[in-house]
């Protein structure tokens, strides 16, 4: 996905990094971190969210309360909310986790936690606390944290309204350690990515993730004791989820002990080859071209763009190409507006050829 690059020192400051923190409601707006006014009462994942006045007619709003989960105490942290359905889930660019742009922190005192502008949608909630080393980061269920985005509370934004999201209980933490390889030869992998989410990583910046060292090696920590699906990435190979799948939903968790460490070696294989030319008035110094699962909506691969590309995907699955490839809104494989007119490419193990003209209107 991008060069390799030195390894770095893997420490609690380096999990905020790799786990990211809130994106902004709009790419130009900074992120609101303003504390609620009164604490939210704790409700179901299925109960309607409470009517209120978020200041527009437009957005919503979104409040929840971070608590230890054995004392109750006030704890600081950060949430995401990160799209629930497959469209949205898409609209994430260069240099972005795909974890959603609404968000917002606690105040220092910690506890209630505010995100407001927030587009109407479905969302889970995806919390990491500022403390890494005493608690670990969720997605916030019913009742308590989990690693599982299937399995976190829905959270349901409306126009003009606020939404009580469930309270936050937040957990110890625990650490993956383990070592990335090549199918091929068995030789490790330098410079690879690992997160609990797929992101478009920007040539020049570099993943957000932690990186594996010259022996493929790579500690996580501060995740919650909880099982985590795990994604990997790694420059010439194929990304993928723990349990070598392309889709989220099967990968296998790696199951996090509270205070202590689980190991989750991994091994990348080179993938099929999906490539093509491109053909464009003017391309912007940074292109890519990305490949998002068709049913998810998770990015499974993305590509440097010049007038060719040329992607290495998991095969097995089904996958919708966006070309960010000029100084206009993005196309969608072979030549669309919008998702809702891409083209699905089934990935099997011979190459795949996709060429996008963008030198014309985008197809209706």
């Amino acid at each position: 996905m991008s060069l390799p690059r030195p390894a770095v020192a893997f420490t609690a400051l380096a999990l905020l990094i790799g786990l990211g923190h809130p994106l902004p409601a709009a790419a130009s707006q900074p992120a609101t971190a303003a504390p609620a006014s009164q604490p939210a009462t704790a409700v179901p994942a299925s109960q309607p969210a409470s009517a209120g006045k978020p200041g527009t007619v437009s957005t919503g709003e979104v409040r929840a309360v971070v608590r230890d989960a054995v004392t109750g105490a006030a704890v600081r942290a950060c949430l995401n909310l990160v799209p629930a359905d497959r469209d949205p889930l898409t609209v994430v660019g260069l240099g972005e986790v795909q974890q959603g742009r609404y968000g917002g922190c606690t105040d220092l005192d910690g506890g209630p936690v505010v995100a407001t502008d927030v587009a109407p949608g479905r969302y889970h909630l995806l919390v990491r606390p500022y403390d890494s080393v005493r608690y670990g980061a969720q997605w916030v269920g019913p009742h308590g944290g989990t690693g599982q985005r299937e399995r976190a509370a829905m959270v349901h934004v409306r126009p003009g309204r606020v939404v009580t999201a469930p309270r936050v209980r937040l957990d110890p933490p625990g650490t993956v350690t383990g070592r990335v390889t090549r199918v091929a030869d068995g030789n490790p992998v330098s410079a690879a990515a690992v997160l609990l989410l797929p992101e478009i990583q920007h040539p020049k910046y570099g993943s957000q993730g932690v990186l594996t060292d010259d022996d493929g090696r790579y500690t996580m920590t501060g995740l919650g004791p909880y099982r985590w699906p795990l994604y990997f990435s790694g420059y010439g190979l194929a990304s993928q989820w723990s349990g070598a799948t392309a889709d989220r939903l099967r990968a296998a968790t790696v199951r996090v002990p509270a205070g202590g460490t689980v190991t989750a070696d991994t091994a990348l294989t080179a993938g099929t080859v999906v490539s093509g030319t491109i053909t464009t008035a003017e391309m912007p110094f940074y292109s890519q071209v990305v490949a998002f699962h068709a049913r998810t909506g998770d990015v499974v691969g993305v590509a440097d763009a010049a007038e060719s590309y040329q992607l290495r995907l998991l095969p097995g699955q089904r996958v919708l190409l966006r070309c960010d490839c000029a100084y206009t809104p993005s196309r969608w494989y072979p030549n669309a507006a919008g998702i809702d007119d891409a083209r699905t490419l089934r990935v099997r193990n011979s190459p795949v050829t996709a060429h996008f003209d963008l030198t014309g209107p985008a197809a209706p």
